[in-house]
């Protein structure tokens, strides 16, 4: 063998590793991007997964029990008026001004108002300052899944048959820091959290009526006919949403801040 058919014969052997190395490499590099695809398909289903059984545990209880509702006859509370008894408004009519209020049961910043101006608010209106009116949604209900909004302003129409405090303080207590939910708990569906809420308020506590009410349902068809009008209200694109005499303004966050607000808009005694 010549020494030039022993150098072909090694730079041969030296391309043959080279080129089962590059194959090796090519090979490591399918192999731990099929590793890749599949863990990121793995946190694709547990994230889906997870999303999917927090939409199954707020599901509603009787789907049908809402539907059936929207198709009821309505059984309006007293203290309401107007078409459906959409129409809550507390205070002398006599009174020319009007703060309205926009609402839902489980929105966390609705809360939050009532527990930092909520009792301001009210004293104003029993004061003699201005009227209160009220315009409770349920939109997170659709979308959070579940009907904790519904059945609470369902219970809220059967607070407000009873009395226009017993609904003022029973609504101060399902928004408050002991009892208000997480926005996406769906706690409130249940009966017996919004009875055991109303055992906090004397007007409610051991009223077989207003137990009864809750339990049958009886305001459910008006709950389904207010959140409707929220629905339709102009200019409110979110809650909490104030209006004071028409107008939108922003949200106050302290008593002070609402008085200041108030005398802004030109409220006076």
């Amino acid at each position: 063998m010549s020494k030039r058919n022993s150098q072909a014969a090694k730079s041969a052997a030296r391309e043959r590793i080279r080129l089962q190395q590059e194959a090796e490499r090519k090979r490591e590099k399918r192999r731990r991007a099929a590793i890749v695809g599949v863990s990121i398909v793995g946190v694709i289903a547990i994230a889906g997964g997870v999303g999917y059984a927090v939409m199954q545990a707020n599901k509603p209880s009787d789907p049908t029990k809402w539907e059936k509702a929207a198709d009821a006859k309505v059984v309006a509370p007293a203290n309401t008026s107007g078409k459906n008894g959409t129409t809550l408004t507390l205070g002398k009519s006599s009174i020319k001004d009007t703060v309205h209020l926009y609402e839902d049961p489980r929105c966390p910043g609705c809360a939050v108002m009532e527990q930092s101006i909520g009792e301001t608010v009210n004293k104003g209106m029993k004061d003699g300052d201005y009227k209160l009116s009220f315009t409770i949604g349920t939109f997170l209900d659709n979308n959070l899944g579940g009907e904790g909004s519904k059945n609470a302003l369902s219970a809220l129409g059967a607070a407000l048959n009873v009395s226009p405090d017993a609904f003022l303080e029973y609504k101060t207590a399902l928004y408050s820091a002991k009892f208000h939910p997480a926005e996406s708990s769906d706690t409130f569906a249940e009966d017996d959290e919004l009875l055991k809420v109303a055992d906090t308020v004397d007007a409610l506590k051991d009223n077989k009526k207003f137990e009864s009410a809750v339990k049958k349902g009886t305001y459910d068809a008006w709950a389904v006919k207010m959140s409707d009008s929220f629905q339709s209200a102009e200019g409110v694109k979110s809650t909490p949403t104030i209006k004071v005499n028409g107008k939108v303004i922003e949200t106050p966050k302290t008593p002070e801040a609402w008085k200041a607000a108030l005398k802004t808009a030109g409220v006076t005694k």
